[in-house]
């Protein structure tokens, strides 16, 4: 069974813009897709429908079997629900969106030690779970390689440095579905080469992943599928390595020929 299914997603801004025009899709535990497309395609828009960030007008999402929300059923939209709905996905942004006040494990922990706060046996039990809150958020920096740069403040850390710690962050709830959108577009060159590598290795431990990108080398080498989009649809969708070099639908070559300089 797929971990994620989409059906018939649909998304307006107003009567004359849609955006996203009945996306189908479906992602493999373990996979990870990329999702390429001209600007306005739909891309980020599909991503933040996926993340509860907009509502879709149609359509509806599964994870695990789990319908988290149909369109047609306004009971799936309550927002007490919604904030758990979030729980299932990690996202990453792409300018970061670190808090400044905080350190970098204070950005990993944050989320967590608020919900823990939540939990019934939190004033029992806060010193066990606080502390093994704070172990793991030093364990995920260490894992994107900045176990050193813990106690540092947003504005000391490099531009790769705050999406390093941006991917520990979306970690911090171990989501069943990581999602980016666009990774590196903030970075400068040299600084792309250290965030890839983290994602690089997360693809390796078969960590479940929807990326948006215009990293077609970075694509074609490290996504197991990849999804072209264009006007709100998906036009073209199959292996990473035969979609990006040899793609069978015309708009599909007229955007790789036009992004790559053909």
């Amino acid at each position: 069974m797929a971990i994620l299914e989409i059906s018939n997603l649909q998304k307006s801004f107003d009567k004359d813009t849609p955006v996203l025009r009945g996306i189908d899709l479906s992602l493999e535990q373990g996979e990870t897709v990329a999702i390429i497309g001209s600007s306005g395609s739909g891309k980020t828009t599909l991503l933040r429908c996926i993340n509860f960030l907009e509502t879709p007008d149609q359509g509806t999402i599964r994870v695990g079997g789990e319908t988290l929300l149909d369109a047609s059923d306004r009971r799936t939209y309550k927002e007490s629900e919604i904030r758990k709905k979030r729980l299932h996905f990690g996202l990453v942004f792409q300018s970061f969106n670190l808090f400044p006040q905080y350190t970098a494990l204070e950005n990993v922990t944050l989320a967590s030690l608020l919900l823990a706060k939540e939990a019934p046996d939190y004033q029992s039990h806060h010193k066990e779970l606080t502390a093994a809150i704070w172990e793991k958020g030093r364990t995920l920096l260490r894992q994107v390689g900045l176990a050193e740069k813990q106690d540092l403040y947003p504005h000391q850390l490099s531009g790769g440095q705050q999406q390093r710690v941006a991917i520990a962050r979306a970690l911090a709830q171990n989501p069943d579905i990581l999602c980016f959108d666009e990774p590196t577009s903030a970075l400068d060159p040299e600084l792309t080469g250290e965030v890839l590598k983290v994602i690089r290795g997360l693809a390796e431990q078969k960590t479940t992943m929807i990326i948006v990108t215009h990293e077609m080398a970075f694509a074609r080498d490290v996504a197991d599928r990849v999804i072209f989009m264009d006007e709100g649809v998906i036009v073209e969708e199959g292996p990473a390595k035969q979609v990006i070099s040899h793609p069978q639908q015309e708009r599909t070559r007229q955007f790789l020929a036009r992004f790559q300089g053909a």
